[in-house]
């Protein structure tokens, strides 16, 4: 694991390429004022090796995290990078503070895969993903923004939603011509995914801009415009 320079102050760490192991990538926007961690990690153990990569980058500690949205493999980190501001959309807060009241175990992640065996996968990668849970916690954002915020380095938050999440936003670097999309266009997550839902191109069309050069989504390779034109079809 190690993060890859892509443009201007912003570098990408990508996660595990097998969808079964449900671990989205990460990325900082590197800083001496302080650097902007876009998502926490899906566990502790991921962000402690998020962090380990950091520092052999050279990169500086982050000051800010930013929530892309609130789904687990993007926020159960957070517990271990201690001292950062946590931003993220208004929503995200609310559905988080659900979260942190839930008693999380393997004993609990077995009893609810049997409740609705359609939650098996997801559920299955989080009991893999958490060594332990005596200091585990989930972590509501404590800055929330509504349609927008941008943070003292000059880093902008859109939030845009979709089917995916109602709280997804974008992350936008303008002096690097990087948009980091999250998970924003995807389809609903595997559990409450019907057979004829799939991405949502239309949002994705409507994010491209001539002024952004690289476009990144959380568990894919980072885009150009180009390359993020053809995807979202157009042209």
């Amino acid at each position: 694991m190690r993060f890859h320079h892509l443009a201007g102050r912003v570098w990408v760490c990508p996660g595990d390429p097998d969808p079964a192991a449900v671990q989205a990538g990460v990325a900082v926007v590197a800083d001496e004022r302080g650097s902007v961690m876009i998502d926490a990690g899906q566990s502790p153990a991921h962000a402690r090796e998020i962090r380990a990569a950091l520092h052999a980058a050279g990169l500086p500690e982050p000051r800010w995290l930013v929530y892309t949205h609130h789904h687990w493999d993007h926020v159960w980190g957070a517990c271990a990078w201690p001292g950062v501001e946590i931003v993220g959309h208004v929503t995200g807060q609310e559905l988080l503070r659900a979260e942190a009241a839930r008693p999380w175990s393997h004993r609990y992640l077995r009893e609810q895969v049997r409740a609705n065996p359609r939650l098996a996968p997801s559920f299955r990668a989080r009991a893999f993903a958490v060594d332990s849970w005596d200091d585990f916690a989930v972590l509501p954002p404590t800055r929330t923004f509504t349609d927008s915020d941008e943070l003292p380095v000059g880093v902008r938050l859109r939030h845009v939603g979709g089917r995916h999440a109602p709280d997804s936003t974008v992350v936008l670097v303008p002096d690097s011509g990087v948009m980091l999309l999250g998970d924003s266009f995807y389809p609903p997550p595997a559990h409450l995914r019907e057979p004829d839902d799939g991405p949502d191109l239309a949002l994705l069309r409507r994010l491209l801009d001539d002024d952004y050069d690289w476009y990144v989504d959380s568990h894919g390779e980072p885009m150009t415009l180009a390359q993020a034109r053809s995807e979202a079809g157009a042209g």
